[in-house]
């Protein structure tokens, strides 16, 4: 039952899980930019972008809890280095759909290897594999639920 009170434990939670993103994230954003010269968000965009080929932007902002202007200028970043090109939506003139060149497939799949690697090395050095598998699961339920109530999609 929700209250206005505070709750040290929820708080802590909160706190350890975003300070623990921000962390992996900056780590491995800063190992891809010195080993593949693109960023943490661009090797994110390229990975739904291969996994989901001809993708809207709207959808990739739904996909990433982010606004559409702030997905397209990055999609605009990505086709200015060539990894990514946008071809007209046949089913919405309004609309592009976004998909990986070859440059942008090969790419990824070069920095998917350092990000495995990374992320591995990161975890494994603090968690059992069965740890790392039940807080999976754990945020993977908190992720599903916040997605299928549509919290935390940004306004306007």
């Amino acid at each position: 039952m929700a209250t206005n009170e505070p709750n040290p434990v929820l708080n802590a939670f909160f706190d350890d899980l975003v300070r623990c993103e921000t962390r992996l994230y900056n780590a491995v954003g800063e190992r891809l930019r010195v080993e593949h010269g693109l960023g943490a968000s661009q090797f994110e965009f390229l990975r739904y972008f291969r996994d989901h080929p001809r993708s809207r932007v709207a959808d990739t902002a739904t996909y990433f809890a982010a606004g559409v202007g702030a997905i397209s200028k990055g999609v605009d970043r990505l086709e200015a280095r060539g990894w990514v090109v946008r071809d007209p939506n046949p089913a919405d003139g309004r609309s592009s759909l976004v998909s990986l060149t070859s440059t942008g497939a090969e790419l990824v799949a070069r920095a998917e290897r350092t990000f495995s690697g990374y992320i591995d090395e990161l975890l494994s050095a603090t968690f059992s594999s069965e740890q790392i598998t039940t807080a999976g699961r754990a945020l993977a339920v908190l992720r599903s639920s916040l997605e299928h109530e549509r919290i935390g999609l940004p306004v306007g």
